[in-house]
């Protein structure tokens, strides 16, 4: 008797947002905090980025801070450089940006305080998980299921992942299709988007181009 694949649950993530208390006026207070404050900061600052919906400018909330408050364009860029999914862990993205910073205060070392009410505040998140209430059983249902989830479930299955897995480049769903329904070509593809350089909503796109193309050769017959 052929055994029925395990239905692939989308989940969605909300995040509530806690200030720290702390916040930064110039760059030397924004190093010393950015090397004392909790993981779950630098996590919301750098990781759920992209869960805020900004225009992919900048990559995490110190580059823009950098860019838009201080001006210092030649910094945020290079803040912005860091991708935190290839370094994999929260402890090397820390060293990354200090390591960024460290290197502009030893050119520049006695940086201006912005304006009141423009400081740097750190804030921390508490993620709420939860399913939404739809499983899929195949490549056809999932391709339905992508076009109309919320892009919190995106992020959680695609972004969230690769550091809950602790892999990187390993995501929620290229590694049901590839090891339930054993479609590894298609979970390659799918794998292979740089989460990086890609909004969510184009996350969504490019993993429904993908599906749709093996789903509709399903249907024709062709083999992959």
């Amino acid at each position: 008797m052929k055994k029925i694949p395990e239905p692939f649950e989308f989940k969605e993530c909300v995040s509530i947002v806690k200030s720290t208390g702390e916040k930064a006026r110039n760059l030397i207070e924004m190093r010393k905090l950015i090397s004392k404050v909790g993981n779950e900061c630098i996590f919301h600052h750098v990781y759920q980025y992209f869960l805020k919906g900004h225009i992919l400018e900048y990559t995490n909330d110190f580059a823009e801070w950098a860019g838009e408050t201080l001006e210092e364009r030649a910094l945020a860029e290079r803040l912005a450089s860091i991708d935190p999914y290839t370094l994999k862990s929260v402890a090397s993205v820390r060293k990354a940006i200090l390591g960024e910073i460290d290197g502009f205060l030893s050119i520049f070392p006695e940086p201006r305080d912005v304006v009141s009410g423009s400081e740097f505040y750190f804030n921390e998140t508490v993620n709420l998980v939860f399913p939404v209430g739809i499983k899929t059983k195949n490549l056809a249902e999932f391709l339905v299921a992508i076009e109309h989830v919320d892009t919190g479930s995106i992020y959680y299955h695609f972004y969230d992942s690769r550091v809950r897995l602790g892999e990187g480049v390993m995501d929620d769903f290229s590694m049901w299709i590839e090891h339930t329904l054993g479609r590894k070509k298609v979970a390659e593809k799918i794998r292979a988007i740089d989460p990086f350089m890609h909004s969510i909503e184009s996350i969504r796109k490019h993993i429904k181009e993908i599906v749709e193309e093996y789903v509709r050769a399903d249907m024709e017959g062709v083999a992959y």
